[in-house]
């Protein structure tokens, strides 16, 4: 993340860009866009997505549940990936993470590719998202020593936790954009404690970004999120992780 790290944490990584309903969409798109990267993704799936949405009724907020299908295009090691579904693109590299610099240019082909095929006349989102799996030496590691994004437990409450979730979101350019720091239980062994932190940044406001900015705003997305996962960890985590 923010430095070089030998025992890297993330396990997953994922770039995410949402195009506006004005955004003209068909069912040959994905067919299209699949021509321009087939080189470098040459395995293809389709699969039917479970997706969830707010919207907004007469008198509150009310959750929507549809399903729609969604092209799967696979590196030949499969641990990079595309997704392309109705106004949708994402690009996902799974562990092991190789460094920002391979990620981005994934980014960039699959963002100038869908350009190519499809006129955009807006964004809805655009969201940049690491997901790190932080192992603790000992199981009995105190998270404090290793974070500083933990849950705060008072001195009147047991001090044995099961599990737990902690969540803040934090706001950008005028709440143009937002961070939103999630961090919850690994599945860890007799020997060491795990965690998940995940560290998601993006587009708050429909539209509140030019169409052209995109690529600049993924990479001030990733420095943003550099920062946000080193002011997360201490010194003895960055020592754990072999920081270089």
């Amino acid at each position: 993340m923010g430095k070089n790290y030998k025992n890297t944490p993330i396990i997953e990584a994922l770039c995410e860009f949402r195009l506006t309903k004005d955004t003209h969409w068909d069912l040959i798109v994905p067919g299209l866009f699949y021509e321009k990267v087939k080189d470098t993704y040459p395995e293809r799936e389709q699969r039917m997505i479970q997706e969830f949405e707010l919207a907004k009724g007469p008198q509150s907020l009310q959750q929507r549940i549809g399903t729609s299908e969604r092209s799967f295009l696979f590196a030949p090691d499969r641990k990079t990936l595309i997704q392309v579904g109705p106004h949708l693109l994402v690009v996902n590299i799974l562990k092991p993470y190789p460094n920002w610099q391979q990620f981005k240019q994934r980014i960039q082909k699959a963002w100038s590719s869908l350009q190519e095929v499809v006129e955009i006349r807006g964004l809805e989102r655009i969201g940049l998202r690491y997901i790190n799996q932080i192992e603790f030496p000992t199981q009995d590691s105190m998270l404090e020593e290793y974070l500083e994004f933990y849950p705060f437990i008072g001195k009147k409450l047991p001090k044995q936790k099961t599990s737990f979730i902690v969540g803040s979101e934090f706001s950008y350019e005028a709440d143009r954009d937002r961070c939103r720091v999630q961090l919850m239980p690994s599945i860890g062994n007799e020997k060491m404690t795990a965690v998940f932190l995940d560290i998601d940044y993006f587009l708050a406001r429909s539209r509140g970004l030019e169409v052209s900015a995109a690529l600049s705003w993924v990479e001030e997305a990733h420095n943003r999120v550099e920062e946000v996962f080193e002011g997360c960890i201490t010194d003895k985590l960055r020592i754990v992780l072999g920081g270089v």
